[in-house]
């Protein structure tokens, strides 16, 4: 392990991604702990002006922003071959990490991260900056409550060099919006929609849209809506089913417009629920925490951490005609015309139809948003009774004989 990045002095890595290291080191100017982020630059050219690009991005982008909830930037430079972030060090947890140990969180504590999350991005946004990359493994909650969003490796500003595409292919599917999904323009409101996945997430533990596959999410999220939360876990109030609705609106118009708003729902609704008491561990399990999705910025994270088998749909799942399979349950014939001629397939089958019915019946579904198909048919009960019918006669007659041939005995 190195010893010296620029004038830093390194105590330790913290984790590891696809295109640097994270280091934990001390700043021996101002003696202050500082977590160091890297990228190796021994890289082909085209690649090198490309990841160094988004690196300097995510520099300035942060480095612009000064907000408890938003990570702090100190130092951006570079050291032969390497270049590095200089950020303030944070002692806790990932929220990924928090919610896959602790499960459901009670909902006053998820509507007061959520509404932090919200606060930073609403200051984000005033200075013109869209994350476009909000999910758990981009929050940190640390020691003293607070919530930090980290990662801005693809955000995207008025001003950026870096081409507007990237934050569209870099984006963790399940967690894009619509409009991210098409490649079409984004704004403040993206970054909503994504954190209204998170919430929806938080609190019924499962994920509005999921699939086993880009094509899945992507259809999804397009075009199902989600059970109401307070369907999948009573204790969420029925006002915070009208909050995740508008966050998670397909059109921009109906959606929040700042998340100054949609802050300012959560915590009033928030208010209006008893405290918990409970206190978030935040405690890394073993020691100090490794962290490795910190630091990748390569964006390949997204599209192997997020896309995991969901339970809703067919294993089958994983192509373009069984998109075709899932339009033919969700959607009209006209629908199906439409997405045949996107795709350039022909139209499913019957039976093709039929295979990915049973999938929508999950009893569990990950996506409570996929329309169920018609009810299957139950046989006609005259059909079992016969054969029942039959063997009480046949019963009787046995009996009857007995009891003559014990009469005939006697």
């Amino acid at each position: 392990m190195i010893s010296q990045i620029g004038r830093y002095e390194v105590l330790g890595e913290l984790g590891q991604g696809a295109m640097g290291i994270v280091y934990k080191a001390t700043d021996p100017l101002i003696d202050r702990v500082v977590a160091i982020k890297t990228i190796n630059l021994g890289l082909a050219m085209d690649e090198k002006e490309e990841y160094e690009g988004r690196f300097y991005q995510e520099a300035k982008a942060a480095g612009r922003l000064n907000h408890p909830n938003i990570v702090t930037i100190y130092d951006v430079g570079k050291s032969g071959d390497v270049a590095y972030i200089a950020m303030e060090f944070l002692q806790g947890r990932e929220l990924r990490d928090i919610m896959n140990d602790s499960g459901l969180l009670p909902v006053d504590q998820v509507l007061d991260i959520v509404a932090q999350v919200a606060q930073g991005l609403a200051y984000a946004h005033e200075h013109d900056i869209v994350h476009r990359d909000i999910k758990p493994s981009n929050i940190m909650v640390v020691r003293d409550g607070h919530v930090k969003i980290t990662d801005f490796g693809i955000a995207r500003m008025a001003s950026s060099a870096v081409r507007t595409q990237t934050g569209m292919v870099l984006g963790s599917p399940k967690y894009m919006s619509p409009e991210q999904v098409v490649g079409k323009a984004i704004d403040q409101r993206s970054d909503i929609f994504s954190l209204g996945v998170m919430l929806y997430e938080m609190l019924t533990g499962q994920a509005p849209f999921t699939g086993e596959n880009v094509n899945a999410i992507m259809y999804q999220t397009l075009n199902a809506v989600p059970a109401p939360p307070s369907t999948l876990n009573p204790a969420v109030p029925e006002m915070t089913n009208y909050i995740v609705a508008k966050a998670l609106a397909k059109k921009l118009e109906d959606r929040y417009q700042n998340a100054k708003d949609f802050a300012v729902d959560l915590r009033a609704c928030r208010d209006t629920l008893p405290r918990s008491g409970k206190q978030i561990d935040v405690s890394p399990p073993g020691g100090e925490k490794k962290l490795p999705d910190v630091i990748d910025i390569s964006g390949r994270r997204g599209m192997e951490e997020e896309v995991k088998p969901g339970a809703a749909l067919s294993p089958a799942f994983d192509s373009a005609a069984a998109t075709m399979r899932l339009a033919a349950l969700t959607g009209t014939s006209e629908d199906m015309d439409e997405l045949a001629k996107t795709l350039k397939i022909e139209r499913p089958s019957a039976a093709a139809i039929s295979q990915a019915a049973p999938a929508a019946k999950a009893p569990r579904p990950a996506s409570p948003a996929v329309a169920r198909p018609a009810a299957r048919q139950i046989p006609a009960e005259p059909i079992a009774r016969s054969g029942g019918g039959n063997l009480m006669l046949i019963a009787v007659v046995v009996l009857v004989l007995l009891g003559i041939a014990a009469i005939l005995v006697a």
